[in-house]
């Protein structure tokens, strides 16, 4: 490439490596560690890129922007940092870098962002104040560093955003921290949980009522969409929204414009849209609960958060901040050992961050003096080994190894009989659980109507049996 690259770097290790690497794109690299000799040679000579880590010897090498925006206004900043939570990230964005990486970075991606930042030398946009420390989004997984880049992306425009993952991953963090670190952070954040609502009253908490549009509607009533004029609208468990709900959520978001159930005007509305679901929407696509034209409209910039056991390296972090928390809401002050720490970092966490925070605030009450030890963890949750055998799954595979016992080495017949035995009951639940109806048992059970009825038919269940006589 031919350009010339300031690094600023203390880790020497670290420098060493991507001075090779630059050198063999063509690029003349300076290293320094050091922010005074940063500033030395930033007033001796000109570079085109600098690549810069954020805590060093001699101070934060993010504070101190400005003044290598004095010395080189336009020179585009790589940002490297080993820090692990979102702010470093937010304010490498504020800072108008050109790109963050988080460490351990990839050396091929690192390289491109250099070419790519000597390519596009980008101007300076007005820079906004991070709203530091409010917001307990951690992680040094690369999964989560993923995250807090995709979030930087959306901070400055006002890009449709769907997050998605498992209950108790942090989804409703993520929407606040795109709206309070963002353009929109001065107006309202009105967030509405679709699955928390009767399905007919939904538009009217969507869009608001107008006096007597329907029974009850004794005054008029203002919609979360007109709640959250000027700021973000967060649609929390979108995959629970009946059909006819999302036919009138696309209008609004078509035209931006809502009408309030039983009103003749239409009234225009300025909000963001973020949207947030943890399941799985393809399949609801395919079977037609869930409109296509809707997906494709929220799904604008889709953030996955991952599940707890997908970043294990992140626990240790989370559990001191967790502590922290603990300790600010009146409980009393602790520290975890190490070893305590793995045996946490081995739980399956079904209920990921959520579940991981509430053991974390029964471990600072439980505990018998300032540490909390192997011992106190194991009195409050069971190793995993232990809990393997704890929920539900595991209780109906024990049943069925139990039940597969009693059959014996019946050669030719034990993989129909299981089926036999395992199907019948569950399609009866269904049913019953549906007061007989297909359609709904087939929703429930995940299938095909066509599939529910031809089964039914060869297990002789009537679903008129399971309705229930009024």
């Amino acid at each position: 490439m031919g350009n010339e690259v300031l690094l600023v770097e203390d880790d020497l290790s670290i420098a060493t490596v991507i001075t090779e690497a630059l050198r063999e794109e063509g690029c003349d690299v300076t290293a320094c560690k050091s922010l005074a000799r940063r500033d030395a040679l930033l007033s001796q000579r000109r570079f085109d890129v600098m690549l810069t880590d954020v805590m060093l010897a001699d101070g934060d090498g993010l504070a101190s922007i400005d003044t290598v925006r004095d010395l080189a206004p336009d020179m585009p900043i790589i940002v490297l940092s080993a820090q692990n939570t979102l702010d470093t990230a937010v304010r490498a964005s504020d800072s108008q870098a050109f790109e963050y990486f988080p460490k351990p970075f990839d050396l091929d991606e690192l390289t491109h962002a250099v070419r790519q930042a000597l390519a596009n030398r980008p101007t300076a946009n007005e820079a906004a104040d991070p709203d530091e420390g409010a917001l307990p989004l951690i992680g040094r997984s690369p999964a989560m560093q993923g995250v807090f880049r995709m979030i930087t992306r959306v901070l400055r425009n006002d890009l449709t955003v769907l997050v998605t993952g498992e209950s108790g991953t942090g989804k409703e963090l993520v929407a606040e921290a795109i709206h309070q670190l963002g353009a929109r952070k001065t107006g309202p954040f009105v967030a509405v949980n679709m699955a928390a609502i009767p399905h007919d009253l939904l538009e009217s908490e969507l869009f608001g009522h107008e006096r007597g549009a329907f029974t009850g509607a004794v005054s008029q009533q203002i919609g979360k969409f007109e709640q959250a004029n000027g700021g973000t609208l967060f649609l929390d468990e979108i995959g629970d929204m009946p059909a006819d709900a999302q036919t009138r959520l696309l209008r609004a978001l078509q035209s931006g414009r809502i009408r309030r159930v039983g009103g003749r005007q239409e009234i225009k509305v300025d909000v963001r849209i973020i949207a947030a679901t943890n399941r799985n929407l393809t399949p609801m696509i395919e079977e037609g609960r869930f409109r296509e034209d809707l997906f494709y409209r929220l799904n604008v910039v889709p953030i996955h958060l991952p599940a707890l056991r997908e970043r294990r390296e992140d626990i240790g972090a989370l559990i001191r901040h967790f502590l922290g928390q603990a300790t600010a809401e009146g409980l009393p002050r602790r520290r975890i050992l190490d070893e305590a720490v793995q045996i946490l970092q081995a739980q399956k966490w079904p209920g990921n961050v959520r579940e991981l925070r509430n053991v974390v605030f029964r471990l600072a009450l439980l505990a018998r003096d300032e540490i909390i030890d192997v011992a106190t963890v194991e009195d409050a949750i069971p190793p995993a080994q232990d809990r393997a055998g704890s929920g539900q799954g595991d209780s109906f595979e024990r049943a069925l190894k139990a039940w597969l016992n009693e059959q014996g080495s019946v050669h030719g017949t034990l993989y129909h009989a299981s089926l036999a035995a395992f199907e019948k009951p569950l399609f009866e639940h269904a049913l019953r659980e549906t007061d007989g109806n297909q359609l709904r048992a087939a929703q429930l059970l995940g299938i095909n109507r066509n599939t529910l009825r031809k089964r039914l038919g060869e297990m002789d269940i009537h679903p008129e049996d399971y309705t229930k006589r009024r």
